[in-house]
């Protein structure tokens, strides 16, 4: 009986799909089919039933189901234990800034998973001082943070986050795409900062204005303050990040300022020193996604 065969069937199960279990397993719908078929003739008997768009298991299926997944889950303790390596845990935790589980983390898990299809994950929301702390206490497995750096901590480069001026459809500053700082100093400004230190450069360029500009709303939310753009009560230094979607759409444009340029948001992966390594590099393979 063909592992490869037992394997499909527990995928499927678990997806409740096809398509799904193929695009898990890297392979055709086609081939997750064939693989079903030739595992019934080998059982004889059928073991998926459809009912309108769902995919369910006969009782047949419901009956092998425990025999497969204890199979797949022998065959992997194996190889773990031949290469030497600690099993992996049920459940994998992970703390990251509201920026990165805003914008980051929906591409991110589902990589993951495709790696790691037998792990739940657990996702912690908050800033990156906290997450340093659970970090430490262990309440935490990984985190994204703003870049720092800490003794007991591994830390790698994640993202690159550019700050740019956007402004709305239709704003003088759409047409130019590019200006000096001094010519915003008549416009309405929705200001937005996460209390990072990466914010210091674009104050620093402020403070040294004779006319400083005129700042309306002050927002502590990315979201909060991408929306008062898009109602055109004001324009916005934002990160690139959290605009991708309405630049992509034309809703929000970035205009470039020379004396603002270069100034980014940083993003770090941090873990316990010499652990969990091989969910960091899963994580930092996929890291051309994450334009670093």
């Amino acid at each position: 009986m063909n592992i490869e065969n037992i394997e499909a069937f527990v995928y499927v199960n678990h997806y409740g799909s096809f398509n799904k279990a193929a695009e898990v397993l890297f392979l055709s719908q086609p081939s997750v089919t064939a693989r079903i078929q030739t595992l019934e003739r080998e059982l004889d008997c059928k073991l998926f039933d459809r009912q309108g768009k769902q995919i369910m298991l006969t009782e047949k299926g419901k009956q092998f189901l425990p025999y497969a997944q204890q199979i797949l889950q022998t065959i992997q303790k194996g190889r773990l234990h031949l290469q030497d390596r600690v099993v992996r845990p049920q459940e994998l935790r992970i703390g990251s800034t509201v920026s990165v589980s805003n914008y980051l983390i929906p591409d991110i898990l589902p990589q993951l998973r495709r790696h790691f299809p037998e792990l739940a994950f657990k996702l912690t929301t908050a800033p990156s001082d906290e997450l340093v702390k659970k970090l430490l206490d262990r309440e935490i497995d990984l985190a994204f943070v703003r870049k720092l750096s800490h003794p007991s901590l591994q830390s790698y480069p994640f993202y690159e986050d550019p700050i740019r001026l956007y402004v709305y459809e239709g704003h003088p500053f759409a047409e130019t795409r590019r200006v000096t700082i001094g010519e915003i100093r008549h416009q309405t400004l929705v200001f937005f900062e996460c209390g990072s230190l990466d914010w210091l450069r674009l104050h620093r360029v402020f403070e040294h204005l004779e006319h400083k500009p005129h700042i309306a709303f002050h927002a502590d939310n990315s979201e909060t303050a991408k929306k008062l753009v898009l109602q055109k009560a004001g324009i916005c230094f934002l990160p690139g990040l959290c605009a991708k979607e309405e630049e992509e759409r034309g809703s929000l444009i970035p205009v470039e300022i020379e004396e603002t340029k270069g100034i980014s948001l940083y993003t770090n992966l941090i873990a316990l020193t010499g652990e969990n390594e091989e969910f960091i590099h899963a994580i930092l393979a996929k890291e051309s996604m994450y334009s670093i």
